[in-house]
């Protein structure tokens, strides 16, 4: 059947602007001005290598969806009365932390995002009124017809990756990690179908979902938003996830009520780079990317995904961003995708040549919007004076359009009314909602994966006396990992999840209706006397890069599993529930535990561990098998099924029930790591956050106060992120008198006397936003008062990114004791009114051996 909604007929050019409210008043002269003015320069690309060169004739032919003749007749139509500067609009995505609802109107932008920070509001997250206000005015500004013969609605995409997360009262699903480990196609569909309805709560039209990367080497911080090391799930759960928020095409339940557009990410391989590197470099043959990392497409496409996203990573030395071979000769051509490409944040500026705001290359090599969140404006002008020039031909422009209007139309979007006023908007009843709380339930009891269960020790009888330990018990900000509220997650009190239910209170729940009695001690350092102790403690929340990892031991955070061996020494049962982004290396603690569970990142819905605990119902059982392999050492990384040197700990598809009798004997605790493997790295600000045990403080005048990394504002200064080398990877310091200042500090006294007797230095990176160069003094504390503090002035240079550098002995020469080290990093102004970007604060060798205290003003 023809791929478009069913109610969708051809509309006359009249009728269509009729029906929009659109009357013309842009001059035609515009368009042909424009036309005149084009060059014939030749379009440019990247020079592509033979290694980095797909030949389409070695990938599967994939029919493509039947186009309706309807539908391209009306974008026939529809490209006629637009301006070159409306299709240049079009190809342009600007983030809402950066872009206005006028903005919108005047550049004619095809779509809006908000990347995981950028929610309207205080916060990186909101409630659905704020969400919809900002939606009706995005809306609102692209359909205005003033100055054009046809306004065309813009889309509103955001990451719902595990549940609209971004979304104060949601629905918080497991991550893919975890529901690859379920292998259940049908629940998936169910997942992906109840995301989108919540997303229509909010407004927005579009996901960034399903992601079907292959994650290779588990060090790569994206490794949870995969759903397994092999390709055959991830195949087998991509038409799925297209279909649940979709809806099938051809029938209709296609994009209507309660349904998203899709965007199947990232093409290509960007689970298979060197050392599991974000961003990194797929050096593997084409046979490989094919085989293991498109999978998921072959299945997504036939689906109707609508939108495919290019991958930040390359291959064999060439960005996918600008590989014109798999993005236009293997993605549209030979794989018959239909629908747009659009970019990653910023990915088109990595691209050889080019940067965030110029790169016809990108375009040219078959990206058909450029995800610009930042950069938008410059990256409009530069693309419209590209295709003036003919380095982007007509038809290169008038394809990607062609491709973003049927989008748009298939949709249903030209038919939309403002956001607030469709269905499901605002109506929260529909978050967290029965139904939806109970899929999440079961997801939750499917993903677990029981690795170790001495004697059948699980499931626990729910009326003894259970003593509950560990940081992760009563966190849901901590079970539901990255992209949950903000873009790398967080320490987010349980009340910002008005629907959740921590793992804690799941067991609770189940313990005191059977009579049972729950005693909870975090740190888990008292005596108790309990039948059983459940320890629920794992990795803290990270995102993307700042996720990478060198190797794969599990370094604990706020719950020492030591106390694990003490309390398994005093004769009580140790159930471990381990929440991870990826396998790691615990062998200590599968020692020290009795029973062991892979719960990865759970959710909002605490009560299914509970579930599977104490097997509240009699068919429960653990049906939920490795979706990853599990590491022998925490060296071992990579590890997949059909390596050649395969050898786990627990091999891909282990898991046990709870009848099985296989008994787990004592594990190597030997890791593999040397000491200079587990040295600290002496960064206190890198990747966008800082290195604990150093925090962000932001003051004026010497008075300090904490202050949030995503973003923090006051009369006289603002703290927000910026783009250095990857996304929101450094400060954004912006000050509107002299004195305000920001710097990297620690409560307890912290020893820096032996890296400044080793003539180490402090390195950063910063860059000044203003049109002159900015001067401002850097300096250190020690806790001993304001008379324990030293500072010098640096002028940081209007322009791009540079290193600064000042030798720790400048502070101790003055006198500042850094064996009582307050705070490693001070910036503050000396003058009013200034901008800096800061990122990559820390200590470098100083390999010059000259003292460097500052410049001279």
């Amino acid at each position: 059947m023809p791929f478009h909604r069913p109610s969708t007929t051809a509309v006359s050019l009249l009728a269509l602007s009729a029906a929009l409210g659109l009357a013309g008043c842009q001059p035609s002269s515009q368009s042909e001005q424009t036309t005149q003015e084009s060059a014939t320069t030749e379009p440019v690309f990247v020079d592509l290598p033979e290694a980095a060169t797909a030949d389409p004739d070695n990938w599967p032919a994939i029919a493509p969806l039947p186009l309706d003749p309807e539908i391209e007749a009306r974008i026939d139509e529809i490209l006629v009365l637009m301006t070159v500067e409306q299709k240049v609009g079009q190809t342009i995505q600007a983030d809402s932390g950066s872009v206005t609802a006028e903005e919108v109107r005047d550049y004619r932008l095809g779509s809006v995002l908000s990347g995981g920070n950028s929610a309207p509001g205080p916060r990186p997250y909101a409630d659905a009124e704020s969400w919809l206000a900002a939606a009706d005015a995005y809306f609102n500004a692209s359909i205005d017809p003033e100055g054009v013969e046809i306004a065309i609605p813009m889309i509103w995409g955001i990451d719902a990756v595990h549940g609209h997360a971004n979304l104060r009262g949601a629905v918080v699903f497991p991550h893919n990690i975890g529901l690859g480990a379920a292998n259940n196609p049908d629940l998936i569909e169910d997942i992906y179908r109840i995301t989108a309805r919540e997303l229509s709560v909010s407004g927005h039209d579009w996901t960034f979902a399903p992601t079907l990367a292959v994650p290779r080497d588990d060090r790569w911080g994206r490794t949870y938003e995969g759903f397994s090391e092999d390709p055959d799930i991830v195949r087998a759960y991509g038409e799925r996830i297209v279909w649940g928020l979709q809806g099938r095409p051809g029938t209709d339940e296609f994009m209507a009520t309660g349904r998203v557009i899709s965007s199947a990410k990232h093409f290509l391989a960007d689970g298979g780079t060197v050392d599991g590197r974000d961003q990194g470099d797929a050096q593997i043959s084409e046979a490989e990317l094919r085989d293991i990392h498109a999978q998921g497409y072959y299945t997504a496409i036939p689906a109707g995904v609508q939108t495919v996203m290019a991958s930040f990573s390359g291959w064999n030395g060439v960005r996918m961003h600008g590989n014109h071979s798999l993005l236009n000769d293997v993605l549209k051509d030979r794989m018959g995708f239909t629908g747009f490409v659009v970019g990653d944040w910023n990915g088109h500026g990595l691209v050889a040549g080019c940067t965030a705001t110029d790169c016809p290359e990108s375009f040219n090599a078959g990206v058909d919007m450029y995800m610009a969140p930042d950069s938008w404006r410059e990256l409009y002008d530069s693309t419209l004076e590209h295709v003036r020039a003919g380095r982007i031909s007509m038809d290169r422009l008038d394809d990607a359009v062609r491709r973003i209007l049927r989008v748009k139309i298939q949709s249903g979007l030209f038919e939309q009314v403002a956001p607030s006023q469709r269905p499901l908007a605002n109506d929260t009843s529909v978050l967290a909602a029965d139904e939806h709380r109970a899929v999440a339930r079961q997801a939750v009891r499917e993903s677990l994966v029981l690795l170790k269960n001495q004697d059948n020790l699980l499931p626990l009888d729910p009326g003894l006396t259970v003593l509950v330990v560990g940081d992760g018990a009563d966190h849901i900000g901590k079970a539901s990992g990255g992209w949950t509220l903000s873009w790398q997650g967080g320490d987010y009190p349980n009340e910002e999840f008005p629907a959740g239910q921590t793992i804690l209170d799941g067991i609770r729940e189940v313990v005191e209706a059977a009579g049972g009695r729950v005693i909870f001690d975090p740190e888990g350092d008292e005596t108790h006397d309990a039948d059983a102790v459940i320890a629920v403690y794992g990795e803290n929340p990270y995102a993307e890069f700042q996720g990478d990892r060198e190797h794969l031991d599990f370094v604990p955070n706020g719950f020492d599993t030591e106390r694990l061996e003490l309390l398994a020494s005093q004769g009580t049962p140790v159930v471990s529930v381990f929440l991870s982004g990826r396998p790691l290396w615990t062998n200590p603690e599968i020692n020290d535990s009795d029973a062991f569970i892979a719960a990865w990142l759970p959710g909002t819905e605490g009560g299914g561990i509970a579930d599977m605990l104490f097997r509240t119902e009699p068919d429960y059982d653990f049906t939920g098998r490795l979706s990853f392999s599990w590491p022998a050492s925490a060296v071992s990384a990579p590890v997949n099924r059909g390596d050649a040197d395969y050898a786990p700990l627990f091999a891909y598809g282990y898991g046990l029930s709870y009848g099985d009798i296989e008994d787990v004997a004592s594990l190597s605790e030997v890791s593999g790591l040397s000491a200079e493997d587990l040295a600290p790295s002496g960064a206190f600000y890198r990747l966008g956050q800082s290195v604990a045990p150093w925090s962000v403080q932001t003051g004026v005048a010497g008075q300090w106060s904490d202050a949030p990394e995503d973003r923090f504002e006051t009369e006289t200064l603002t703290l927000a992120r910026t783009d250095r080398t990857a996304q929101e990877d450094s400060l954004h310091f912006i000050w509107r008198e002299a004195g305000a200042g920001v710097r990297l500090s620690t409560s307890e006294p912290h020893d820096l006397s032996r890296e400044a007797n080793g003539a180490m230095e402090i390195s950063f990176r910063a860059r000044g936003f203003n049109s002159r160069d900015t001067w401002v003094e850097v300096g250190m504390s020690c806790h001993s008062g304001e008379e324990c503090s030293h500072f010098v002035p640096v002028r940081i240079t209007q322009g791009p990114w540079q290193e600064y550098r000042v030798s720790l002995s400048c502070f101790t020469q003055a006198g500042v004791d850094l064996t009582n080290t307050e705070a490693a990093f001070i910036l503050r102004s000396n003058e009013d009114d200034g901008e800096i970007g800061l990122g990559d604060i820390v200590l470098a060798s100083d390999t010059d051996a000259a003292q460097t205290c500052g410049d001279t003003p």
